[in-house]
């Protein structure tokens, strides 16, 4: 289910869609999900999660000594995968519609602050490394909607360089 609505979006998303997609019929999920709401929160969960860790082992998988800034931009392809679209949909509903969307949102920050805190320098003191890690989510999410909204993939990647030199003077400051 996870696997169509990255590909499809968010776009005519039902339980009878998904059912489709899971092989099995829409009362199967309504007795596992309190309806389409929570099984679109569910599912937009376990996408970040993907996108989390994909974003996460790129960044990991460079040489020993990257800088924070390398990593980040080792990121940014991660985030560019197919299901990003499905994801920046899903916090355009949160922010269109907070009553009835507000899950699809919430847990948002904590699934992507852990793995960029583990990023920053080990001798940062933590409430630096959470500033800096807060900025990069902030700005990485800027430039994806922009991305997205504009079709300027040049501009993006411009910003994201500008972010890569903002932290090389950061970590230069230390």
């Amino acid at each position: 289910m996870t696997d169509d609505l990255a590909v499809n979006g968010l776009v005519d998303f039902s339980l009878r869609r998904a059912a489709r997609a899971a092989g099995t019929t829409h009362k199967v999920l309504l007795y596992y999900f309190d309806g389409a709401d929570d099984l679109l929160a569910q599912a937009v969960f376990q996408l970040r999660e993907r996108r989390v860790a994909a974003g996460l082992g790129a960044a990991s998988s460079g040489p020993a000594g990257q800088s924070l800034a390398e990593r980040v931009r080792a990121i940014w392809p991660a985030l560019l995968a197919e299901q990003s679209r499905v994801l920046e949909q899903a916090m355009g509903l949160m922010m269109y519609n907070p009553a009835r969307y507000a899950g699809l949102g919430e847990t948002a920050s904590e699934q992507y602050l852990p793995g960029l805190l583990a990023l920053c320098p080990a001798d940062w003191p933590d409430q630096r490394k959470l500033e800096v890690a807060e900025m990069i989510l902030a700005v990485l999410r800027g430039l994806l909607i922009e991305s997205y909204t504009s079709g300027d993939a040049a501009g993006a990647r411009a910003g994201l360089e500008a972010l890569a030199r903002a932290l090389e003077r950061e970590e230069a400051a230390s």
